[in-house]
């Protein structure tokens, strides 16, 4: 834990966030990159078949497209609070609106209520549109 509190801080002080989700082997498999916007982090994946759930359409794992909007949550928070610990999941709830193709995907977090031990995120993913979203999470933090 201690580790990642520095990887933390190192990200922050060299505005390199991508440096800290290379560090994180399932995010590093699959391929996430991050993008500092100035609303916040947008968090994308590519196009590539081993993400592929469904091969007949083909359309994107509903769990990695979960695991994005997971990540996005986590990313925006430790981008946007303070201190350098690490946001501890408590629930998830995913809204899958429609069938995410075989394209590149992104997604973006908006905390709806930060507080001094909890957190609500709320992630949003898109692939051509913003204004389409594919998916759309709930997420509640335990924060330390």
């Amino acid at each position: 834990m201690t580790d990642m509190r520095a990887a933390i801080a190192a990200a922050r002080q060299s505005g390199d966030i991508n440096g800290l989700v290379q560090q994180i082997p399932y995010l590093r498999f699959l391929g996430l990159q991050v993008r500092l916007e100035a609303d916040g982090p947008i968090c994308s994946l590519p196009a590539d078949p081993k993400l592929v759930g469904d091969a007949r359409l083909p359309a994107l794992h509903g769990g990695v497209v979960g695991a994005l909007l997971e990540s996005t949550a986590i990313v925006h928070l430790i981008w946007s609070n303070e201190d350098e610990s690490l946001p501890r999941i408590i629930d998830l709830s995913v809204d899958y609106l429609r069938s995410a193709r075989l394209a590149p995907i992104h997604a973006r977090g908006i905390i709806t209520r930060l507080g001094r031990r909890v957190a609500n995120v709320r992630a949003e993913a898109w692939q051509d549109d913003p204004a389409k979203p594919v998916a759309a999470a709930h997420a509640h933090f335990l924060l330390s």
